[in-house]
């Protein structure tokens, strides 16, 4: 059973009923099709692939995926003929509108410009529109980039960089195959790591936001994961004034944001 420790943020968005359906020209459709848009440098998204498919190239398809953190879902026919009619001989991939970086190299080109790291990790967030906010405020507060995981948060397609008012194309984003390594690699190079939690004694403004910094956000319905809670350096909480659920993951993610701006504005 998945158990998550709750954060100081709750609610947000209503669920909504299903996926929006990609449009044709975001597809990239059957098995050779897909290797060779990988393999021009063509930025995918993730890949749908037939549960039980089998041939020479599938390997292919598996290897290319890994080699640059391409989420492969296996899924049913059903699924892939209701993407398209087209004959997509058990392979569809979504190509992205977001260039993703390697951590290491953004973390070097950070320090290299003589700013202070401060980064933002999301872990589960599946709501497009509340990482779109979540880039708009990094932004607007300085933060330089944004972690995510290749499996298990929302696909940033359309939705989420109209959300993030074109933000998503402004700050450097890192897919990562673990979120675990990625705190490793953050530590190896000097930046804290912090997580949003309820039950933390400290509070948001008595952390030190002027250093080097990555900050974990969790998902509303579970919060951050248990593992990455205890990889962190620091757990704060966000004090409230009213004895309410808690603060939507975005405007969390803003009070927070604003907050290590603040610190640094002023030294």
């Amino acid at each position: 059973m998945d158990q998550r420790k709750n954060t100081s943020y709750r609610g947000g968005a209503p669920r909504r009923q299903g996926a929006p359906r990609p449009k044709a020209s975001s597809m990239v459709i059957g098995r050779q099709p897909v290797v060779e848009a990988i393999q021009a440098g063509k930025t995918i998204e993730r890949i749908f692939m037939l549960r039980n498919a089998t041939g020479d190239i599938i390997p292919q398809i598996r290897q290319l995926a890994a080699e640059y953190n391409i989420p492969i879902n296996l899924v049913p026919v059903e699924k892939l003929n209701s993407l398209t009619q087209a004959n997509h001989q058990g392979c569809i991939a979504i190509t992205g509108q977001v260039t993703y970086l390697d951590l290491q190299d953004v973390i070097s080109h950070t320090t290299d410009q003589g700013l202070t790291p401060l980064f933002l990790i999301l872990d589960g967030i599946t709501d497009v529109r509340n990482i779109g906010a979540i880039a708009r405020s990094a932004v607007c507060c300085g933060a330089q980039a944004i972690i995510i995981p290749d499996k298990g948060i929302a696909s940033l397609n359309e939705e989420a960089i109209k959300s993030s008012a074109g933000a998503l194309e402004k700050i450097s984003v890192c897919r990562v195959n673990s979120l675990l390594k990625a705190i490793d690699t953050l530590h190896l190079n000097g930046i804290k790591v912090m997580a949003s939690e309820m039950e933390a004694t400290e509070k948001l403004y008595d952390c030190d936001l002027k250093e080097p910094v990555a900050v974990i956000m969790g998902s509303e319905d579970k919060g951050v994961y248990p593992a990455l809670l205890k990889a962190a350096d620091t757990l704060f909480r966000i004090p409230m004034s009213n004895n309410f659920e808690s603060f939507n993951v975005s405007v969390a993610a803003g009070i927070i944001l604003y907050e290590a701006m603040k610190q640094r504005e002023i030294g």
